[in-house]
């Protein structure tokens, strides 16, 4: 697998304008808000979003201002659901380090990501690409519908694999597939090739969450939150699903501390044995595997160049990952 710098170099530089310009897109006189915004950059994460941008363009064609534009407020609008999860979740960790809404309090939090999405939504507005424009607010709806039906899928203790899709396609997928398409999209690509990068993001987008819900069933993954976060928050995920829906008999006990939303440190243990040990773990890997597959078959449509096999490695790195 290669690390994260030699993917990064067909748009090194560009990667690079990208960093300056979004520390310097979130900006206030507002002293308690530049205080929060200064947690949040201290705090940022791997940019794999940006970096899915700036790569698919540069594979399409080529990065133009308005891709760094793009891979800018797309960062943007991710950062600012986050803050809003943090709170909706009541989590006060976020990669390893006190969540702003740990630090201030929710009402801060919730003004604070109203902010940084209004900051997105101007920067999207200055791409000229009404195109672009049509997907960031599709994509806002979809990311709200996904956090809604997560919710009402965990207070009604569904457990159900093409739920759990449904939940990832409008939480995940459906961001990654827009990183991806605005991309070819901001670099001129003809519309072939655009379906083709949104084709590829969303598979890019299965992978990436199901590698993240995987996670949170193991003490060494180092991912700023606790093991076990999701099941406390009554969200089922693939690997405890699939070792409830083939754990016979012997499962309805487990089936029942989720009814019960009874997860206690030792109930939620168990539940994490318990997928472990019915496979739950391999099988959910192999669906991962399956969805990246998927990806870089619709990558390899594109013309070969350094940029295509960034992505391709960008694949790799994302379900090889250990935070």
């Amino acid at each position: 697998m290669k690390d994260r710098i030699e993917i990064e170099q067909p748009v090194a530089a560009a990667f690079a304008r990208f960093n300056d310009e979004f520390d310097a897109s979130l900006r206030s006189e507002t002293r308690l808000l530049q205080s929060a915004i200064d947690r949040i950059l201290s705090a940022t994460g791997k940019h794999i979003r940006p970096l899915l941008t700036l790569l698919t363009a540069e594979a399409c064609g080529g990065v133009k201002d308005s891709t760094i534009n793009s891979a800018i407020f797309l960062e943007l609008l991710h950062t600012a659901t986050l803050i809003h999860d943090d709170v909706i979740d009541e989590t006060k960790q976020r990669r390893g380090v006190p969540s702003l809404n740990a630090i201030f309090d929710n009402r801060v939090s919730v003004l604070v990501g109203d902010y940084v999405l209004s900051t997105a939504l101007t920067r999207s507005i200055q791409t000229g690409d009404l195109r672009i424009v049509g997907i960031v607010s599709d994509l806002g709806r979809n990311l709200s519908e996904g956090e809604i039906k997560q919710l009402e899928t965990a207070d009604e203790s569904i457990i159900d694999e093409a739920c759990y899709l449904q939940v990832i396609y409008k939480k995940t997928a459906t961001l990654l597939s827009a990183c991806a398409e605005i991309g070819a999209i901001s670099s001129g690509a003809a519309d072939a090739e655009i379906a083709v990068c949104r084709r590829f993001g969303e598979y890019l987008g299965y992978s990436f969450q199901i590698k993240d819900d995987i996670f949170d069933y193991f003490k060494e993954a180092n991912i700023g939150k606790p093991t076990g976060n999701d099941i406390r928050e009554g969200k089922v995920t693939l690997p405890l699903i699939y070792a409830l829906r083939e754990g016979g008999e012997e499962a309805a006990g487990f089936r029942r501390i989720i009814f019960n939303k009874d997860f206690t440190t030792e109930n939620v243990e168990a539940l994490i044995a318990y997928a472990k040990e019915k496979g739950g773990i391999e099988y959910a890997g192999k669906k991962m595997r399956e969805y990246r597959d998927l990806a870089v078959a619709e990558l390899m449509k594109l013309p070969a160049s350094p940029a295509r096999q960034a992505l391709a490695d960008l694949s790799d790195y994302i379900v090889e990952r250990n935070k």
